[in-house]
């Protein structure tokens, strides 16, 4: 058998120095099976509203001590008995002392002599009035909730489809460009190997033809002095030695690139920690370098002993690129502020990046700290929500540090952490599982 919830009674205060009142109006109550509470002054009244907790309260306005009009400010100004509805009942007969009534807070007046039929009809519409406001309230703060939680669900649908068409993007653009970078670089480096035989080669037969034939014609010797025989037999090797450099340069790029964007998202892959930081430099590494009034950014490593990880290589990589380009964004901002420029510009300029390695916990740690501009604390709590941005219009999307805080959260059951001084620096800590299983 279906046993129903008991209905909690409603309780009515009867506030009235007339035991009289209290009497008859306590019966007329009753008998709608409603419970009476009593008080004959307004001290007694609030008392007993803070712990009972009524719903509802016929209060008398001229009582001893304070008044009716008192007693209902009073209640009206604690948070915790303001919501109770009060009528008034009263023989004054003036209007003025009825709208002061319902200035304060009153809900209704009642008239004394009062008809019981009319407390009574008056007691149930507000009784009513008060049990739709409670269940609107209630309503609206659970619809409220809901939305709440849309809305978080929604921004984080928003943030999962943005960060994977970037990486989905970003990993098909890079195949395109490596694979465009990688033939261009393979023909050049192959004919380099062949254009230093040659050189080599050509040198030898002009030094051998120097030896034989000691004293050329004139016209030789004059060729040989127009193109400076002697600089260009020592420049010549020097040029192949930059060109070989520059082809080992153009072949980390590229790896680079592989490294940072691998485009293994649906799976998870044993990967080193220290590879998709060193990509992530190796692409940023334009921006470190002078620019402008800006001097150079110095990257200090400070790295540990790491073992590989199971992990989203790529989305890690993400997260790198997103740190370290809002450390070189701060020191941009830096300059663009003279007063703090002239405070800071005997200070190098640095980003930290050290890792380690916790044997007991079975986690690794990546902190990357700069001493750029830091953050002001409303700023910094506010850094992982997706609808905050301190970036203008024009200069990225903001949304960097939230997919960040996703990644390493959700995606990685890690944890991101950040800790900020206002005009001193800023340093992250990223904490992720050896493995995700």
């Amino acid at each position: 058998m279906m046993i129903k919830p008991l209905l909690k009674p409603i309780h009515i205060l009867l506030v009235d120095d007339n035991p009289n009142n209290l009497k008859v109006l306590s019966e007329a109550i009753q008998g709608c099976g409603w419970k009476t509470l009593m008080a004959t002054d307004g001290e007694s009244a609030i008392e007993q509203t803070e712990y009972a907790a009524p719903d509802l309260i016929l209060l008398d306005v001229m009582m001893p001590g304070i008044d009716g009009f008192e007693t209902c400010r009073r209640l009206k100004s604690n948070s915790i008995t303001q919501n109770i509805p009060i009528i008034f009942m009263t023989a004054l007969a003036d209007a003025t002392d009825k709208v002061k009534g319902l200035e304060i807070g009153a809900v209704d007046y009642i008239t004394k002599p009062f008809q019981q039929e009319e407390v009574i009809a008056r007691l149930k519409l507000h009784l009513k009035i008060s049990h739709l406001t409670r269940t609107l309230e209630q309503r609206v703060q659970e619809r409220t909730a809901e939305l709440s939680q849309s809305l978080q669900e929604l921004q984080q649908t928003q943030l999962q489809l943005i960060q994977s068409e970037k990486m989905s993007t970003l990993g098909q653009m890079v195949a395109g460009i490596g694979h465009e970078i990688n033939n261009p670089i393979g023909f050049i480096s192959g004919n380099c190997s062949y254009i230093e035989k040659y050189m080599n080669d050509l040198l030898r037969l002009v030094n051998l033809q120097q030896q034989k034939l000691p004293h050329p014609d004139s016209e030789i010797e004059e060729l040989i002095e127009e193109i400076d025989l002697e600089y260009l037999t020592e420049d010549l090797p020097k040029i192949l030695v930059s060109m070989h450099q520059g082809i080992t340069r153009l072949k980390d790029i590229s790896l680079s690139l592989r490294t940072f964007a691998r485009s293994d998202i649906s799976s998870v892959v044993e990967f080193q920690i220290h590879e998709g930081i060193d990509s992530t430099l190796m692409l940023l590494k334009h921006r470190l370098k002078d620019q402008g009034d800006r001097p150079k950014i110095e990257v200090v490593k400070q790295y540990g002993d790491l073992p590989p990880i199971t992990c989203y290589p790529g989305q890690l990589n993400q997260v790198f690129m997103n740190i370290i380009a809002n450390a070189i964004d701060a020191f941009d901002d830096l300059y663009q502020n003279r007063s703090i420029q002239d405070i800071t510009a005997a200070v190098p300029h640095t980003i930290t990046i050290a890792t380690s390695f916790e044997h007991q916990q079975e986690t690794v740690s990546i902190c990357i700290e700069d001493n750029a501009l830091g953050m002001p604390p409303e700023v910094q709590a506010r850094i992982f929500e997706p609808s905050f941005t301190t970036k203008p219009v024009g200069k990225g999307t903001g949304l960097g540090l939230a997919i960040s805080y996703q990644i390493i959260i959700d995606k990685h059951k890690g944890e991101i952490n950040c800790f900020s001084i206002f005009g001193q620096g800023t340093k992250f800590i990223v904490t992720l599982a050896i493995s995700l299983y």
